[in-house]
């Protein structure tokens, strides 16, 4: 067998055989075929696309090409939720928990913010001696006795992938909806849950910014997983404003918290009771009705809430923070911004108030960056909202003041203003399964 051959192949849109695929993963990680080979095949594949089978065996074959999370320990189907990135995107924090609290079994591996998205990571490591370092036995039995953890990536996972996006970053096949879709779903696969539930961002703030886009996306993700044998569901929510009303790393834990205790921002709330409700339906809870039930009572009764501070705990932070948030601290630097006009807040450019709040110290562009926990965005007035001259559009934080200038000026420019209260879209867009989609926003 040929790399030549193989590419050709897809160059003239045909369709790759399961061994031709693994045959092209297994000799690229191993160093046998060269970047100027696999470039080639992106670009091939960029332009011809894949088939359903053919993006399983690919995403299949970047997951055997390391090491693989044994989940067999934990008892119960293991559900998982993965986010394709977004700002004020703090909702693991907030449906892990729900889940965990109504049986459900999170085992979740996350990852660190770069640009202007967030890392959940980040975030939990805003809590005073929290580790996000929890390996093997202490992973199992963490989950098994208090049903979830949110940890760091372990040993060698999904090695192909890590070559092949370095590659595509530097090739522009970047946006190629097959190796986007097996990219997130074979570390999906390799992290070793039984069921998946997709939260497909669309908007100024995702990296899909067309709804018809994202929709497909998550088709190509679904299918990839129920082909391999997984539970999958996949939401299109809306990015086109920042989720809840705090960006940066211990605000968004702090809004957490509020939204854990029943006083969270509306749209935050709705968002996660709905990811936490498809969980707990993949999990087999119950009907749709019924497992949403459940969730707001987590909420209702304060065990959800519980969940979170026991998570804490466990991996050796201090939840004294969550009860009570001063503990937390604050930036050395606050500064207000004002609203320039009268009229509405018609739109949010959302990347914009990522890369303001990653301004502020609250992101990295480079992975070798540090974060300044503390900084980022309270956002009072959102999309849809009345606003005043003079009133306070949001607040700003940093501990750094000399970053506050600039800052404030790109988040000035990340607002658009109205005469008339402008039409709200709808948070959630449309449901994809395996037999279909289902949308809202028509």
């Amino acid at each position: 067998m040929r790399m030549y051959d193989i590419i050709m192949k897809k160059r003239n849109g045909g369709t790759l055989s399961k061994e031709e695929i693994h045959f092209m993963i297994n000799g690229y990680v191993k160093g046998e075929i060269p970047d100027y080979q696999m470039s080639a095949m992106t670009m091939a594949i960029y332009y011809q696309g894949m088939t359903d089978e053919e993006m399983t065996e690919l995403t299949l074959a970047m997951a055997a090409s390391g090491d693989q999370m044994d989940l067999s320990g934990i008892q119960g189907i293991k559900v998982d939720k993965h986010s394709t990135g977004g700002v004020g995107d703090k909702t693991t924090l907030v449906l892990a928990p729900i889940v965990a609290a109504c049986g459900g079994r999170v085992a979740k591996i996350s990852g660190r913010g770069l640009g202007h998205t967030g890392g959940t990571l980040d975030k939990l490591e805003s809590i005073p001696g929290l580790s996000v370092a929890v390996e093997g036995e202490d992973f199992v039995r963490q989950v098994n006795e208090i049903g979830l953890a949110v940890i760091g990536q372990t040993g060698n996972l999904v090695p192909a992938d890590k070559k092949l996006y370095a590659l595509r970053d530097v090739t522009a096949t970047v946006d190629s909806v097959p190796l986007i879709a097996s990219s997130i779903m074979s570390k999906k696969l390799a992290s070793g849950s039984d069921a998946i539930v997709l939260d497909v961002k669309t908007g100024s703030g995702a990296f899909m910014k067309e709804t018809e886009d994202s929709i497909l996306l998550a088709q190509k993700m679904v299918a990839i997983g129920t082909l391999a044998g997984r539970r999958v569901v996949a939401l299109i929510t809306d990015m086109d404003t920042p989720l809840g009303h705090n960006v940066g790393n211990a605000l968004e834990v702090q809004e957490a918290v509020a939204t854990l205790q029943g006083r969270g921002p509306a749209d935050l709330t709705e968002v996660c009771l709905t990811l936490a409700t498809n969980m707990l339906v993949l999990s087999g809870k119950g009907s749709y009705e019924e497992c949403m039930a459940m969730a707001k009572g987590a909420i209702a009764n304060g065990s959800a809430f519980a969940k979170l501070k026991a998570m804490v705990a466990a991996q050796g932070g201090d939840s004294r923070v969550l009860d009570d948030l001063a503990l937390y601290g604050e930036a050395d630097v606050m500064e207000e911004l004002l609203a320039p006009v009268d009229g509405y807040v018609e739109h949010i450019d959302t990347e914009g108030c990522g890369i303001a709040a990653a301004m502020l110290g609250a992101g990295r562009e480079t992975k070798e960056d540090t974060i300044d926990m503390l900084a980022g965005l309270y956002l009072a007035k959102k999309e849809g909202d009345e606003v005043k001259k003079g009133e306070v559009l949001a607040r700003l934080y940093t501990c750094d003041g000399s970053k506050m200038a600039k800052a404030k000026e790109k988040l000035l420019s990340c607002y658009a203003y109205c005469e008339e209260k402008p039409v709200v879209m709808p948070l959630i867009l449309a449901k994809v399964t395996k037999d279909g989609v289902e949308r809202y926003d028509e």
